[in-house]
C-alpha cells in the first residue's frame, strides 16, 4: 500500500492540531453562555413564584437554576396549589426539566426547629411557622447572630408552632455566637435545648448564666455544653492569714467545682472560701482530678499562709509553714500523695511564730478533743492529766501539734477552763493568744450563771475571758442594740380595735406574738402598753335583729271558717303573754375607760405568750385622739 504523500500528512496534522483549539473554544462558549442561560431560567420562574406571594408579599415558592434544570422548593398551602405551580413551571420554554422539591404545609407534632453553626454560617432545619414568612423569621434570627453570619435556611413551613416562636428562635440562635463549629440549638415545642463546645472560658460562663432565663412560656431542656479546652490548665489555692482559702485557675467540670468548694469549706474550718475558678478542659489525660485536689488541700493545711499551685504539670508550695513539723510533712506528702502524672515541684516554706497562737478544747457527745498548738510535750501531758479525771467516761482525743510562740501561762489558763467545760452538756474552749472564749450549753440555768462569774476570776493575770453559755433549751439572747432594732414601728398602727369592742382582731395576733417573742430573747426589754379610744362619731356595729317568732303549726293550717285542715273546730285562742321586760344595757364605757380596758386585754395576751411580768406594764396618760393602741419602750 503506498504511503501518503507529504502534503496529505501535513493536512491531517493540521486537523489534529486544531481539535484542542476547537474544544477550548466550545468550552469557553459554554462557560460564557451557561450563566446567561441560568439567569434566563430563574427570571422566567420568578414570574411564576410571584403568583404565590402572601399578604406580606413573600412567595412560598422558591426557584433556582441548576445548569439548565430548574429546582422548585417550598411548601404549598394545598395539593391544588402545588399542581398548578408545577404545571406553570413545566410550560416555561427555557428549562430543560423541572426538579420538584415542593412539599405541602402540614401540622407538625412535635414542632421541631434547629439551628447549627457551620463555620462562618448557620444552617436552619426542621419546621418553621407557616403563618410567619420565611424572610420575616430569617430577619429575626439574623439579628441575633454575629455580624456577617451567613444563613442557610432549609426549614419547612408547618402548622402547630407554639406562641412567640420568633422570640424563642432568636433567643436560641443567639447562643450559637458563643459556641464552636458543630454546635446546635433547638426548639421542640416550648423546650429549648443546646449542645456543643464553648469557644472560650468567658463564653462558657455567659452561656451558663444566660440559659437560666428563657422567654416567657418556654423552658430549658437538655443542655450539653462542653467547657472550652485550654492549653495551660492550672489550679491553685491560696491560704490567707486567719485560715481563709482563695481558689483560682481551672476545674474540669461544674460537678468537680462544687466538690472542690465543699472540700475547701471543710478545710477552711469556718473561715471564708473565695472561689474564683473557671471550668475548662485541658488537664492531662490519666491525671485523677479528685486525687490532685485532695493532695493540694492536704498541703494547704500545712500553711499559716501561702500558695499551693498546679502549673505546667507539677505542684509547688510556697509561704509560711504551719509549724516546724510542717516542713518535713510537706516534702513527704509531695513524694507519696501526688497522683500519677503529676510531678513534685519546689517546696519553699519558712517557719515563723504562730500569730495568733490557737488551741481548743471541745466537748462532744462521747469525746473531748484537744486540738491546735502547744509549746511542748510537757504542756500536752499537763493538759491531758487535767482532762482525764473530769472526763473519765469520754474518749480524750489529742490532735495537737507543737510550735513556739505560746502566750505566757497558756497551760494554766487551759487547766482553769477544764472544770468549766466539765460543767457543760457540750461546749468549746477556744484560745487565741491570751484570750479565752467559752461557749456551749449547760444543763441548768444556775450553772450557766456560775460559770460566767467564776471562769474570768480563775484565769492567770493578763488573760481575758468571754463566756457565752446558755441553759439547754433556752431561747437565744440578743444584745440591747439588736433588741431596740427589733421593735417594729408599724406594730402600733396594726393594733386597732373595732368601735366599741375590746376583742382582739385577726390582724393583732401576729403583732402581739412577735412582741412576745422579742421580749423572750431580750430580758432587759421593757414595754409600755396603751389602748385607744374610739374616734368621735364612731358607732359600734348594730347587733343582728332576732328572727320572728314561729307560729304554731295548727294556726298555719287554719281555714277561713275557723276550722283546722283536719275539719275540727278550733279552740279559742289564749291571750298572748306579755313579753318580758328587756334588761337595761350596761352603760357604755367612756373613752378613757375603753382605752384602759383595751390596754389590759393586750397586756394579758402578751403575758400568756411568754413575756415577763416585769417586762410589760400599762402605760400612763390619756388616749387622746390616738386611733390605735401602742407598744412603746419604757425605761
Amino acid at each position: 500500500m503506498p504511503l501518503p504523500d507529504r502534503n496529505t500528512r501535513l493536512h491531517r496534522l493540521g486537523w489534529l492540531a486544531g481539535l484542542p483549539l476547537l474544544a477550548l473554544a466550545w468550552g469557553g462558549a459554554t462557560l460564557l453562555a451557561a450563566p446567561r442561560i441560568g439567569e434566563r431560567i430563574e427570571a422566567e420562574a420568578r414570574d411564576v413564584a410571584r403568583l404565590t406571594e402572601d399578604r406580606e408579599g413573600e412567595p412560598w415558592l422558591r426557584v433556582a437554576a441548576r445548569g439548565r434544570d430548574l429546582v422548585a422548593r417550598g411548601e404549598a398551602p394545598g395539593e391544588t396549589e402545588r399542581a398548578a405551580v408545577l404545571t406553570r413551571l413545566a410550560a416555561l420554554p427555557s428549562p430543560r426539566r423541572v426538579v420538584s422539591e415542593v412539599g405541602l404545609v402540614e401540622t407538625a407534632a412535635p414542632f421541631v426547629w434547629s439551628a447549627e453553626r457551620t463555620g462562618m454560617g448557620v444552617a436552619l432545619s426542621g419546621n418553621r411557622p407557616a403563618e410567619i414568612g420565611r424572610r420575616a423569621l430569617e430577619a429575626t434570627v439574623v439579628a441575633a447572630l454575629p455580624a456577617g453570619a451567613r444563613l442557610d435556611d432549609e426549614a419547612r413551613a408547618a402548622r402547630g408552632a407554639p406562641p412567640d416562636f420568633p422570640a424563642a428562635a432568636a433567643y436560641a440562635a443567639a447562643k450559637l455566637s458563643r459556641l464552636a463549629r458543630g454546635a446546635r440549638v433547638s426548639l421542640t415545642d416550648t423546650v429549648i435545648s443546646a449542645s456543643g463546645e464553648a469557644v472560650d472560658v468567658e463564653a462558657y460562663d455567659a452561656l451558663r448564666a444566660g440559659l437560666g432565663e428563657p422567654p416567657r412560656g418556654y423552658s430549658i431542656g437538655r443542655i450539653d455544653i462542653l467547657p472550652p479546652s485550654v492549653a495551660d490548665f492550672r489550679f491553685a489555692m491560696e491560704r490567707r492569714p486567719g485560715g481563709g482559702l482563695v481558689l483560682t485557675g481551672h476545674t474540669v467540670s461544674e460537678t468537680a467545682r462544687a466538690e472542690i468548694r465543699k472540700a475547701a469549706t471543710e478545710a477552711a474550718g469556718g473561715a471564708f472560701v473565695d472561689d474564683r475558678t473557671r471550668t475548662a478542659r485541658g488537664l492531662a489525660p490519666g491525671i485523677d482530678p479528685r486525687a490532685l485536689v485532695g493532695a493540694m488541700l492536704a498541703l494547704s493545711d500545712l500553711l499559716q499562709s501561702g500558695r499551693v499551685a498546679y502549673e505546667g504539670g507539677r505542684v509547688s508550695v510556697t509561704g509560711d509553714a504551719l509549724d516546724a513539723q510542717a516542713l518535713g510533712e510537706a516534702e513527704a506528702l509531695m513524694r507519696v500523695q501526688l497522683p500519677k502524672g503529676v510531678a513534685a515541684g519546689p517546696v519553699a516554706l519558712a517557719v515563723r511564730p504562730l500569730s495568733p497562737y490557737r488551741v481548743s478544747l471541745r466537748r462532744e457527745a462521747d469525746s473531748v478533743v484537744l486540738a491546735g498548738h502547744l509549746p511542748g510535750p510537757e504542756a500536752r501531758e499537763r493538759i491531758l492529766a487535767a482532762l482525764r479525771p473530769r472526763f473519765f467516761r469520754e474518749r480524750v482525743l489529742d490532735r495537737t501539734r507543737l510550735a513556739d510562740g505560746a502566750p505566757p501561762n497558756l497551760v494554766a489558763a487551759l487547766e482553769a477552763a477544764v472544770p468549766a467545760l466539765a460543767n457543760l452538756a457540750e461546749g468549746e474552749v477556744a484560745v487565741a493568744d491570751a484570750s479565752l472564749v467559752l461557749t456551749g450549753e449547760s444543763l441548768y440555768r444556775e450553772s450557766a450563771a456560775r460559770v460566767a462569774e467564776s471562769l474570768p476570776r480563775a484565769l492567770p493575770a493578763g488573760w481575758t475571758a468571754r463566756v457565752a453559755v446558755q441553759p439547754r433549751g433556752a431561747a437565744p439572747r440578743r444584745d440591747a442594740e439588736s433588741c431596740r432594732a427589733g421593735l417594729d414601728p408599724t406594730w402600733s398602727e396594726r393594733l386597732r380595735f373595732e368601735p366599741g369592742s375590746t376583742a382582739l382582731t385577726a390582724a393583732m395576733y401576729p403583732v402581739l406574738d412577735a412582741a412576745a417573742a422579742l421580749a423572750r430573747t431580750c430580758p432587759t426589754l421593757r414595754l409600755a402598753v396603751t389602748g385607744h379610744a374610739d374616734p368621735p362619731g364612731a358607732k359600734p356595729p348594730k347587733p343582728p335583729e332576732p328572727a320572728p317568732e314561729a307560729k304554731p303549726a295548727e294556726a298555719l293550717e287554719k281555714d277561713p271558717k275557723g276550722k283546722s285542715a283536719k275539719g275540727k273546730p278550733q279552740a279559742a285562742a289564749k291571750p298572748a303573754a306579755k313579753p318580758a321586760a328587756k334588761p337595761e344595757p350596761p352603760p357604755e364605757p367612756s373613752g378613757e375607760d375603753l382605752a384602759r380596758l383595751r390596754a389590759q386585754v393586750l397586756l394579758d395576751y402578751l403575758l400568756q405568750a411568754g413575756a415577763g411580768a416585769d417586762q410589760v406594764a400599762l402605760g400612763d396618760g390619756p388616749a387622746g385622739e390616738r386611733r390605735s393602741a401602742a407598744l412603746a419602750p419604757r425605761p
